[in-house]
């Protein structure tokens, strides 16, 4: 099947030029500016005049919650939510139930995924103190890396050090590392419930998992690594401090410590608890406004290197109560495209530099086989946007599986009007496919 998407404004590779798009089954056939002639017999024409066409986007951090969390969402319905919002390769983190520390559930997931994703797909391997067998025998070629838990975080506990020290001794994958020192986050709790009793605000979050316990703990383990020769990504930096610990101005195949940031670290504030109270509740918490700001500023220095979701849904139910029971995390899969889009149009980056941080960076970072890039050859992972669109977020237009979204009432003005995965049209016209699936990613490493 042939299908051209013309006249399009092609956003890839740090420009915006008019242009065509031939996909050829699977593939991105030819790329043509403006003033070539398409060779496209046969082909199925998209007239996108007035249109962006992007790179899908690839989101290395989302929690789908399958198997044992269905309640909350699925691989099958957060993937529709993912590819309704221009995200066409996901990689799922491993605190699942059970979790993902043996190969047996590892390839569960796997199978899961390739009979019900309509995105494509992969899966990080948890580390843990008695797993190194299995860490041994994994295949580098089919797994994005390892994850580690260096404070607890919602269905985890905290990594010890000597096991953190000999997982970066053993294996060549990268490891993906969440950064909260848990002494100090102990030591804040028991200071508030001590101060105010245990029915505290959500703004109080903040308080416990504040910056000093982020910086604790990420840069201690930047230091063991970059004293190991570890390929480190630390995930979802929420701090002003921590992004000193990441290198500026510096091509991102040269780096071996990378860092990541999440569209809600860039789009709330800590002033943001009185109006959406336990609806923004994430681990790593958000943060002040000075945070926030440094944060979009690293965009452009490259200190921050991805863009990513940690897409984490719970029901409405789990959301509630003080801040010390409420669950944390919430779903972002659907928005994250639109929301870095807004804040290009508010000057804040460019839409080219969305693209990187959201397409070529994770390809690149994680040595992903053909995709991140509009180029012949490449797999036909594509998004048409439309930038004059506006709509806003209902509970009607929402897809993910627990059914809220802490974006709802935001108005966006851009509009994912398809999402093509592996050149099949996967959303369009405000409909997810139901026949479309997406496939393993492989990493070329």
């Amino acid at each position: 099947m042939k299908i051209l998407i013309q006249d399009a404004v092609i956003v890839n590779e740090g420009r915006s030029f008019v242009g065509s798009v031939l996909i050829d089954g699977a593939f991105v056939a030819a790329v043509y500016e403006e003033g070539e002639t398409p060779r496209a017999d046969g082909a199925t024409v998209i007239n996108a005049r007035g249109q962006w066409l992007l790179p899908g986007v690839i989101d290395d951090h989302v929690h789908f919650r399958e198997p044992g969390m269905t309640h909350k969402g699925t691989i099958a319905s957060e993937s529709r939510a993912a590819v309704a919002g221009g995200v066409t390769t996901f990689m799922d983190m491993p605190n699942t139930n059970p979790k993902t520390v043996t190969r047996r559930e590892w390839e569960w997931k796997m199978a899961r995924a390739a009979d019900t994703s309509a995105a494509n797909y992969a899966f990080y391997f948890g580390g843990s103190d008695d797993n190194a067998d299995e860490i041994r025998r994994l295949d580098p070629a089919h797994v994005p890396g390892l994850k580690l838990f260096l404070g607890s975080s919602t269905g985890n506990g905290a990594m010890n050090a000597d096991t953190v020290r000999r997982i970066f001794g053993e294996t060549d994958l990268p490891i993906a590392v969440h950064a909260e020192e848990e002494s100090i986050i102990e030591r804040n709790r028991e200071r508030y419930i001590n101060l105010m009793g245990e029915d505290l605000p959500p703004a109080f979050h903040t308080k416990i998992r504040n910056a000093e316990a982020c910086y604790a703990s990420s840069s201690r383990v930047v230091e063991l690594a970059d004293k190991m020769g570890v390929r480190l990504h630390v995930l979802h930096v929420s701090t002003e401090r921590e992004l000193s610990l990441f290198a500026t101005g510096r091509p991102l195949t040269e780096k071996k410590i990378t860092a990541e940031v999440c569209v809600h670290h860039l789009w709330f504030t800590d002033a943001d608890y009185a109006a959406y109270g336990n609806r923004i509740k994430w681990n790593p918490s958000i943060k002040s406004f000075d945070d926030r700001e440094a944060l979009r500023h690293a965009l452009l220095t490259g200190a921050i290197d991805i863009v990513a979701t940690d897409h984490a849904p719970h029901l409405p139910a789990e959301k509630e109560g003080s801040c010390l029971t409420a669950a944390s995390g919430g779903p972002m899969v659907q928005h994250t495209l639109v929301a870095m889009l807004e804040l290009a149009a508010r000057g804040v980056v460019t839409r080219e530099q969305v693209v990187q941080k959201m397409a070529h960076n994770p390809a690149d970072l994680f040595h992903i086989d053909r995709r991140g890039y509009i180029r012949p050859g490449y797999y036909a992972d594509l998004v048409l946007v439309d930038p004059a669109s506006p709509w806003r977020v209902t509970r009607e237009n929402l897809l993910y599986h627990c059914g809220w979204s802490p974006m709802e009432g935001q108005t966006f003005q851009h509009a994912v009007r398809m999402t093509f995965v592996n050149g099949q049209p996967a959303y369009a016209d405000g409909r997810v496919s139901d026949t479309v699936r997406g496939m393993a990613v492989q990493f070329v490493r």
